[in-house]
């Protein structure tokens, strides 16, 4: 028996909403943005969109949970690309971008923007995890690398989740209408990031 792909995306976003009343929900989403900030691809904003739907007074917490662990996950990041390049840092990168083309790109922003270019992509979908581990390689601080973290992760989950709060009753019905499109939507920014860092010059 096959299930449609519609009923797994469903069930999959029920399962999430559910987080909001385990006592282990907080400890999953500082996991997931942990990670993600060095080797995971999926993002965390999903679950802290759930999460916050599911429990909207939370919204604070939630936010920071996630940087934090977005930030932490950042400075492993760094160490990876500083001390594990060879066994484990140039894996990660080859996964994202075999022939290096996007390296190279990433190479000449820092030469040009530096510390506004790491902050850039602490916003954007741009995958935040190729540039902690180029933070390492390449010799960025680790502090300003900190500091670009806390302010671009913070402004980014702080405000989404405080959109959550402010209007999720209302969007609500149509994230749960249109689930499928609103997670496509995820996936295409996602890999719209990794799109865009080939064009940075």
């Amino acid at each position: 028996m096959t299930l449609n792909p519609s009923i797994l995306l469903r069930r999959l976003y029920n399962w999430t909403l559910s987080w909001a009343e385990n006592r282990f929900a907080g400890s999953a989403l500082f996991l997931i943005a942990f990670v993600e900030s060095s080797f995971f691809p999926i993002p965390p904003d999903i679950l802290l969109i759930a999460l916050c739907f599911g429990k909207p007074k939370g919204w604070f917490k939630y936010a920071a949970i996630c940087t934090a662990g977005s930030v932490l996950g950042g400075i492993l990041g760094w160490y990876i690309g500083f001390g594990l390049w060879e066994s484990v840092g140039e894996h990660i990168i080859n996964a994202y971008d075999p022939e290096r083309h996007t390296w190279m790109k990433i190479e000449n922003w820092y030469e040009a923007y530096g510390f506004w270019g790491v902050l850039v992509a602490a916003i954007t979908p741009i995958p935040y995890k190729v540039f902690t581990i180029a933070s390492g390689v390449l010799g960025f601080p680790l502090g300003q690398l900190i500091i670009a973290s806390i302010i671009g992760r913070g402004f980014r989950f702080f405000i989404v989740a405080l959109l959550i709060r402010l209007f999720g009753e209302t969007i609500r019905p149509f994230i749960e209408k249109y689930l499928e499109w609103v997670l496509l939507a995820v996936t295409i920014a996602g890999i719209g990031g990794f799109v865009l860092l080939k064009y940075l010059h």
